[in-house]
């Protein structure tokens, strides 16, 4: 039962760390240059694609890591 509880605090600390990671590398890309929407909705896409590729990013650590432990 304490194994349960440690994998999920480390996938919820990957996930976490991943969204903070990819939100940091896109807010170097200024999408008003290509893109022509508003403020708002230009931050509202900012974190959608944060947590997208936090998520995606953190899977596949997670994963990684999973099949390592296997072998």
């Amino acid at each position: 039962m304490n194994g349960f509880g440690l994998q999920a605090l480390i996938s919820v600390i990957s996930q976490l760390f991943f969204v903070i990671l990819a939100f940091w590398a896109i807010q170097g890309i200024h999408f008003e240059r290509f893109l022509p929407i508003k403020e708002q909705q230009g931050k509202v896409l900012l974190v959608l694609m944060a947590i997208v590729i936090g998520s995606l990013s953190s899977n596949f650590f997670l994963s990684f890591i999973d099949n390592i432990k296997n072998l």
